[in-house]
């Protein structure tokens, strides 16, 4: 998996981060073919899950203090 650029520090850059990953991931469902489903979309969804969980799990241990 390939990290962001930067790693967001505050909360509204997680918070920032977390709306672009779900806007991607939004754009990429609603491109995504009824049938044979290309690998590299696969992999795209994977790696956009996986940012998007990270992201999730920093913003909630901010939040927790």
């Amino acid at each position: 998996m390939a990290d962001p650029p930067s790693t967001p520090q505050t909360k509204a850059d997680l918070e920032q981060l977390i709306a672009a990953l779900e806007a991607r991931l939004a754009d990429l469902y609603a491109r995504l073919p009824a049938h044979t489903i290309p690998p590299a979309m696969i992999a795209e969804l994977d790696e956009i899950d996986e940012q998007l969980e990270l992201a999730r799990a920093r913003l909630a241990l901010i939040e927790k203090g």
